[in-house]
């Protein structure tokens, strides 16, 4: 099986898919100012107590209160607290984790006013994404994962991940563990430790005990709410989770985002550096690994894979719901339960990717076609608890019940990704109106020759549907050709699989897409958007003479 992550970097989005035979099988779509991550550590400050729910609300600075349960307060949280007034209290002294005597644990039954005053700053871990109307998901548990290991201070266990068979390998990982971990701290050992070297997992515990005192005394500086730990940017975060030896191929199409990769993979594998590659051709990426056609096909709400079978996917408050379809697979002389538990296998399969696909947590109910051999209704639960084991969020299968429903839940940590499959139309904004078809090169020719002629825009990109691209360089002399001769300008325009029929994007020499709702008035340049790894560009300049 060939591996492949391909990493779409936009101004304000960033896209991560992950590819096996070319088949996507994960995708990651997130704003670029999304900070509330998964891993972050604030300084947060209670801003109220729920005795009812044996919670509190935390101010970390989100939109919505973050929400803390008693039960994630976790059993050494006195000591931690003792821990950061002893060190607030006297800041020249440098009093090492391991030194620290620990505290009773606290009471696992006990009551959040106990604990928590308002007003009381404490340190949090987001633990679930803001989804919904919810706020995030709050733990005082803190950890800090890396490649192989994860880091917990102020208890002493070591955990050994369960993926790892071997009781051999684990005796011998558990060994290694205890001869270099210091004491207060525990660790879990993650399956991509298996068969490392102590050297490596040994500099892995040093890097994050590292990073958690680099944490403890920025919160010791500030003032809360505030962060004070940022796990790694999501690209890599998502690398550290998934990178094996299977992966062939990582292209990036921007290069900051490059270099951070590079250099990640150069640490944790330097002999697989060279498959980390900088994206730089004109087609857009997802079209060159032909990602976006799979995203507008996987992404509705009707799916349908082989066969002509096809699952319909609802999503409510309370879960997720999807229901499998034969279409026209029937065949004549098939018998009806035959047919349905081949169906069902290949449904099974479809599932399983679109749950990783899309992320989907919480409650899944699947309805299958009725099966009436409760073999083959065991049978099915079996191919289905196969296609989720390469899953990495936790989840839970039940068998099936008589009337052949299947009942999920999956960890949820972020919302469902949602991605819009219909498109509105660029042209007429739904009014049902647009100018006539036949006359949209004419109006293209009009925005070129107002960016050329008015803006001094002399090298420009002009994305447009592969539909309309084709038309344009048809010919021996082209459109394309003449425009570029007419109005003396280097123009290059590219098939872009993402836009709709009649929608175009023009782009300028430095790659920053030109907003084009101004160009009509000519008394106004053209906006631009700037890549986030550029400095500030100035903007097009005026022809001298007379104002425009």
């Amino acid at each position: 099986m060939i591996s492949e992550l391909i990493v779409d970097v936009k101004p304000k989005e960033i896209s991560i898919a992950i590819t096996e035979d070319k088949s996507l099988v994960e995708f990651q779509k997130e704003p670029r100012s999304d900070t509330f991550a998964v891993g972050n550590i604030y300084l947060g400050r209670v801003k109220k107590l729920l005795p009812g729910l044996n919670a509190a609300f935390i101010d970390i600075g989100s939109k919505k209160e973050a929400f803390l349960h008693y039960q994630d307060l976790g059993s050494r949280f006195n000591t931690l607290q003792k821990y950061l007034k002893i060190l607030k209290d006297d800041p020249k002294k440098k009093l090492p984790v391991w030194k620290m005597q620990r505290l009773p644990d606290i009471e696992k039954d006990g009551g959040i006013s106990n604990v928590l005053a308002v007003g009381q700053e404490i340190l949090v871990q987001i633990a679930k994404e803001p989804i919904s109307t919810k706020g995030p998901r709050l733990t005082a548990e803190l950890s800090f994962a890396g490649r192989y290991i994860v880091v917990m201070p102020f208890s002493d266990e070591i955990s050994i991940s369960t993926k790892i068979r071997s009781n051999e390998e684990r005796a011998r990982l558990r060994q290694l563990i205890q001869s270099v971990k210091p004491k207060n701290y525990s660790v879990i050992v993650r399956t991509s430790a298996e068969g490392k070297k102590v050297a490596e997992l040994d500099g892995e515990l040093r890097l994050l005990i590292k990073r958690m005192e680099e944490s403890v005394q920025k919160a010791l500086k500030s003032k809360a709410p505030t962060l004070v730990f940022e796990e790694a940017s999501r690209t890599v975060a998502l690398l550290r989770d998934v990178f094996n030896p299977s992966f062939q191929h990582i292209y990036i199409n921007e290069k900051s985002v490059f270099d951070n990769i590079q250099e990640y993979v150069s640490a944790i594998a330097p002999e697989q550096k060279g498959i980390v590659k900088l994206y730089s051709e004109d087609t857009p990426i997802f079209d060159k690994f032909g990602l976006t056609k799979q995203i507008k096909s996987l992404f509705g709400r009707t799916i349908t894979y082989k066969g002509g079978a096809y699952l319909i996917i609802e999503h409510t408050e309370a879960m997720h719901v999807i229901d499998v379809n034969s279409g026209n697979r029937t065949k004549s002389g098939m018998e009806q339960e035959k047919t349905a538990f081949e169906v069902n296998c290949l449904a099974a399969e479809e599932i399983a990717r679109q749950l990783r696909l899309r992320d989907m947590g919480g409650i899944i109910v699947v309805d299958f076609i009725d099966m009436t051999e409760a073999g083959n209704r065991q049978q099915l639960y079996e191919i289905m608890s196969k296609a989720m084991s390469k899953d990495r969020a936790k989840h839970n299968i039940l068998p099936l019940s008589k009337f052949c429903l299947m009942q999920i839940t999956r960890q949820r940590v972020r919302p469902i990704l949602e991605i819009q499959t219909a498109e509105n139309c660029p042209s007429c904004f739904g009014t049902g109106i647009v100018k006539s078809s036949i006359l949209f090169t004419d109006s293209l020719e009009g925005k070129i020759d107002c960016l050329v002629n008015k803006h001094n825009m002399k090298k420009l990109r002009l994305h447009v549907h592969p539909y309309v691209a084709a038309y344009i360089h048809k010919g021996l002399i082209s459109l394309a050709l003449q425009w570029s001769m007419k109005y003396s300008s280097r123009l290059k325009v590219i098939a872009d699989q993402g836009l709709a029929f009649l929608e175009y994007k023009f782009f300028d020499a430095d790659g920053n897409e030109v907003d084009m709702q101004e160009v009509n008035d000519a008394h106004t340049p053209p906006q631009q958007q700037t890549h986030p790894h550029q400095s500030n560009q100035p903007q097009p300049k005026k022809p001298k003479g007379k104002p425009s």
